[in-house]
């Protein structure tokens, strides 16, 4: 595994990443960093310092860090937030130029960024974050 003397290595992340043309991809990633262009899915937890597929930012929608690969489809998550628990940051609805719509927090929203995380506003949803890719937005609303 090659870092920078700057980087100590991170746990290995369950992510689902969405480009944006609509494909999909599932694995693990132990070098995404959201000021960094390229990073590396793997599908072998067990040997995350294989390389895996070179992904671009560029490229995607955005990377979800899930608790669970298959989620579960019949539910409907929470988009409201005086159901939620309690809040961090930012209340936010981003609508992606595919037509979706997802709703929750953030810290870091600078338009001029490549990116920014998004913390859903259901604690039970499958996603634990978001990293949106700014390029893929039509529209950010804060709340």
């Amino acid at each position: 595994m090659n870092l920078s003397e700057d980087r100590k290595p991170i746990e290995p992340a369950k992510i689902v990443i969405r480009f944006a043309d609509g494909k999909v991809l599932k694995g693990f990633t132990h070098d995404f960093y959201p000021n960094k262009p390229i990073f590396h899915l793997s599908s072998n937890f067990e040997d995350i310092t294989q390389e895996g597929v070179k992904v671009q930012v560029k490229d995607l929608k955005a990377v979800f860090f899930v608790k669970d690969f298959s989620g579960d489809p019949s539910y409907n998550e929470v988009k409201d937030f005086t159901a939620s628990g309690q809040i961090h940051g930012r209340k936010i609805e981003v609508e992606f130029k595919d037509g979706e719509l997802l709703t929750g927090t953030t810290v870091g929203y600078t338009p001029d960024r490549p990116g920014f995380f998004l913390f859903p506003v259901d604690a039970r949803s499958n996603n634990e974050r978001a990293f949106i890719v700014s390029a893929s937005v039509k529209k950010v609303r804060f709340i």
